[in-house]
């Protein structure tokens, strides 16, 4: 059975799906990306109106999400139970901030992530697990 990756095109529309999702639900403008299941970008988009800070957390929270293995939800709450500094983990663009979720394949197996930035952390969240569930209606 061949991997099944979020190609650009998947990627794109994830993205539109979630920037949309967010003006229908919280009536504001976010940053979104999508990274493979390494880390590395596929696809970003900025909302119109959307804060410059939310470009590089979007990305950031993709990043960490695929890195860890697990939303950035759930790396926060492991730092916190655990007791352990992020620094520990010697890599400058991890982040805690809620808004990051693994995208699945539908068979438990990762093939990349999505960061969501520009509304308060829960939202971005949400808004991330929004994306989660839509790639896997597209594979």
């Amino acid at each position: 059975m061949a991997v099944v990756e979020p190609d650009l095109e998947r990627a794109q529309r994830v993205l539109q799906h979630c920037l949309a999702q967010a003006r229908t639900r919280f009536d504001k403008p976010v940053c979104a990306a999508v990274c493979d299941a390494n880390g590395f970008l596929i696809a970003f988009a900025r909302a119109d109106g959307a804060p410059l800070r939310s470009i590089a957390l979007s990305q950031q929270k993709a990043y960490t999400a695929a890195r860890m293995g697990s939303t950035t939800t759930a790396f926060l709450e492991r730092l916190r139970r655990e007791d352990i500094a992020i620094g520990y983990f010697c890599d400058p663009l991890l982040t805690a901030l809620p808004g990051g979720a693994l995208l699945e394949d539908g068979m438990h197996g990762v093939i990349g992530a999505i960061g969501i930035s520009g509304l308060a952390p829960a939202e971005d969240q949400v808004l991330a697990d929004t994306g989660t569930g839509f790639i896997q209606q597209t594979i």
